[in-house]
C-alpha cells in the first residue's frame, strides 16, 4: 500500500472519531435531595451516558452528581464546582463532559451562556444526549432559544407549585415540611397531614404553656428546657431564643395555618394544636410586654420633660408639646395638647408646670409598703438560682471538656517523646500547642471559687431601696435617664385628662404589683409580669 493510501485511512479514522484521546465525565443533576434518596434519576442519567461513551469509544474517567433545584449560578452546584476544579487540577488531559439533557446542564439562559463559556475557556468538549452542540450560528440560536425555553418551563412550574400549594394552604392545610413537633402522614380523606409526633409534642406544649403561665419567667428558661430534654443539642440556651419565640409566636401551634410570605391570611388548619389559643395569647402578651412603651424619643428637651412618657385620655394618642410667648418674647410657657384631629381633647392646652408637678406627685407614691420586700426578694432569689444553676451547669461541661483535652496532652506528649520523625514531631508540637491554649482559655472561663452571693445581695439591696423611694432616685437624675427610669417603674405611658389629670386608675406600676402580691399568698406568686424588672434589676 502507498504511503499515500495510509495517509487517506489515517485521516479518514480522524474524521469517523473526533474525541479519540479524551476522557469521559458524567454530569448528572436532580432537583431536590428527596428526588436524589427515593428515585433513581441520577443512576439513569449516569447509565445512558456511560453507555453512550462506550458507544463513541472514550473512556469513561468518573461521574458529578448533583441534587439543586432551579437556575442561577452553576457554581452553587457542589458537584459542578468539583468538576470543573478536577478539570483545572489536569490541565494536560482532554475532557469530554457528557449530560442526559439540556435541562441538566443550565435552566437559565444567563448561565447557560456563561457556563458554555466557562467549559470552552478549558478546552473541553460539551455532549448531550437529547441535543446536538453546533458552533455555526443557526446552531448557538437554537442552543440559546432551547436554553430559554428551559428557563421559562422552570419558572411556569414554580408558579403551578406556588399556585397549588397557596391554594392547599387557603383549604387550612400546611403544605410544606413538618415543623418541629409535628409529622407529615398519609390521610385518606385530607391527603397529606401534620400530626403531633409523641416525641417532641408534649415537650414544646409544656415548654409554650409553662412560658404563658410565668413558670419560665424568661424565654431562655424555655430554652434551658428545650435542650435538657434533647430537642435542642447545643451547649448553651441563649443560642435559641429567637427560636423560641418564633415558636411562641406561631399561630401553629395552636391550630392555625398562616403564610404571610404568600399574603394567606390566618386561618383555622385541620391539624391538631400543641396548645389552646388562650395561651397562645397569653404567650403574645408576654411577648408584647418586652416592648410597650419602652421606646424613648430622641426629641426630648428639658423645656417638655413628660413628653414621651404621656398620652391622651381620650384617645390614647400621645401628647406633644409647644409653647406660648407674651410680652414679645420675654414669657413663654410649655404647654401639652393632643394633636389627634378626631379627638375632642385636640389642641386644648394643658400646662406644663401643672402636667409636670402632677407627674413628680405620681412617682413619689410609688414606694413599696414596709412588708412587702419578701416578695422583691422572692422574685430575686427565683431568678438569681436558676442563673447560678445555669452557670454551675456550663461550669462542669467546662471541666469536662478540659479533663479530655488534658488528656490529649498526655498522648501528644508521648508521641512527641518516642517520635523519631522531625516532621511528626513537628505536626504534635502544633497540636499540642493550640491543646495547651485551649486550656488556658477554659482556665479563665472556669467559675471556681467565685462568691456570687456578693453582687447578689447588693443587687437586691439597690434594687429593694430604689423601690422603696424611687423618687429620690428621679430627682438626681438627667433628663435622658429619667426616661429610662420611667419604663423600669411604669408598666406604660401614663393617661392624662384635662380635668383628672393622671388617670389613677389606668396606672400600673411593678410597685403596685409587688404589693398586691405580697397582700395575697407570695408562695403562689405569678411572677409572668416581672421578666423585664427582674432582669433589669441587677
Amino acid at each position: 500500500m502507498s504511503f499515500k493510501a495510509n495517509s487517506q485511512i489515517t485521516q479518514k479514522s480522524k474524521i469517523e472519531n473526533p474525541y479519540e484521546g479524551m476522557e469521559g465525565l458524567v454530569y448528572a443533576r436532580v432537583s431536590s435531595k428527596r428526588q436524589e434518596i427515593d428515585g433513581t434519576g441520577l443512576q439513569t442519567q449516569e447509565g445512558r451516558c456511560v453507555k453512550e461513551l462506550n458507544s463513541i469509544q472514550v473512556t469513561y474517567k468518573r461521574s458529578f452528581r448533583d441534587s439543586y433545584s432551579g437556575g442561577g449560578d452553576f457554581m452553587k452546584r457542589p458537584a459542578m464546582r468539583e468538576m470543573l476544579a478536577y478539570i483545572d487540577a489536569n490541565p494536560h488531559k482532554k475532557f469530554l463532559v457528557i449530560f442526559d439533557d439540556l435541562k441538566r446542564f443550565a435552566r437559565d439562559t444567563e448561565f447557560h451562556l456563561k457556563l458554555r463559556a466557562v467549559f470552552k475557556a478549558r478546552d473541553v468538549v460539551l455532549k448531550c444526549l437529547n441535543f446536538q452542540f453546533d458552533e455555526s450560528d443557526e446552531g448557538r440560536f437554537v442552543e440559546t432559544i432551547m436554553a430559554a425555553q428551559a428557563e421559562l418551563e422552570r419558572h411556569q412550574n414554580r408558579r403551578q407549585v406556588i399556585q397549588k400549594t397557596k391554594a392547599r394552604l387557603e383549604l387550612g392545610y400546611w403544605a410544606f415540611v413538618a415543623k418541629r413537633g409535628y409529622e407529615m402522614v398519609k390521610d385518606p380523606k385530607c391527603g397529606t397531614l401534620a400530626v403531633p409526633n409523641k416525641k417532641e409534642a408534649p415537650i414544646i406544649r409544656h415548654a409554650l404553656e409553662s412560658f404563658s403561665t410565668g413558670n419560665f419567667i424568661r424565654r431562655v428558661d424555655g430554652c434551658r428546657y428545650l435542650m435538657e430534654k434533647g430537642f435542642w443539642k447545643g451547649k448553651y440556651p441563649e443560642k435559641y431564643t429567637d427560636e423560641f419565640t418564633s415558636m411562641l409566636k406561631d399561630p401553629f401551634y395552636m391550630g392555625d395555618i398562616e403564610y404571610l410570605p404568600w399574603e394567606v391570611s390566618r386561618r383555622k388548619g385541620h391539624h391538631e394544636a400543641i396548645i389552646s389559643a388562650e395561651t397562645f395569647e397569653l404567650n403574645q402578651k408576654r411577648l408584647n410586654n418586652e416592648l410597650t412603651g419602652k421606646r424613648i424619643r430622641k426629641d426630648i428637651t428639658d423645656e417638655f420633660p413628660a413628653r414621651g412618657l404621656i398620652v391622651c385620655a381620650c384617645c390614647g394618642k400621645h401628647l406633644t408639646g409647644a409653647t406660648t410667648t407674651k410680652n414679645k418674647g420675654l414669657y413663654k410657657r410649655p404647654y401639652y395638647f393632643c394633636q389627634n384631629r378626631d379627638c375632642k381633647m385636640y389642641r386644648k392646652s394643658l400646662f406644663g408646670d401643672d402636667v409636670e408637678k402632677k407627674l413628680d406627685t405620681i412617682i413619689k407614691q410609688q414606694k413599696l409598703k414596709k412588708n412587702v420586700g419578701d416578695v422583691v426578694k422572692l422574685v430575686f432569689d427565683r431568678t438569681w438560682k436558676q442563673e447560678i444553676s445555669a452557670f454551675v451547669e456550663r461550669d462542669m461541661e467546662k471541666k469536662q471538656e478540659k479533663a479530655l483535652l488534658e488528656e490529649k496532652t498526655k498522648r501528644l506528649t508521648d508521641l512527641i517523646v518516642n517520635s523519631t520523625d522531625d516532621q511528626l514531631t513537628r505536626a504534635y508540637k502544633g497540636q499540642l500547642k493550640e491543646i495547651l491554649n485551649k486550656i488556658e482559655i477554659l482556665d479563665d472561663q472556669l467559675i471556681g471559687k467565685t462568691d456570687y452571693s456578693i453582687p447578689y445581695r447588693t443587687a437586691l439591696d439597690k434594687s429593694t431601696n430604689f423601690l422603696k423611694s424611687p423618687y429620690v432616685v428621679w430627682k438626681k437624675l438627667p433628663l435622658v435617664e429619667k426616661h429610662k427610669m420611667f419604663f423600669f417603674i411604669f408598666e406604660e405611658k401614663l393617661w392624662y385628662d384635662q380635668k383628672e389629670g393622671y388617670r389613677t386608675d389606668k396606672i400600673q406600676s411593678y410597685t403596685r404589683l409587688f404589693e398586691q402580691f405580697a397582700v395575697s399568698n407570695s408562695d403562689d406568686v405569678d411572677l409572668t409580669r416581672f421578666e423585664r424588672a427582674t432582669s433589669a434589676m441587677p
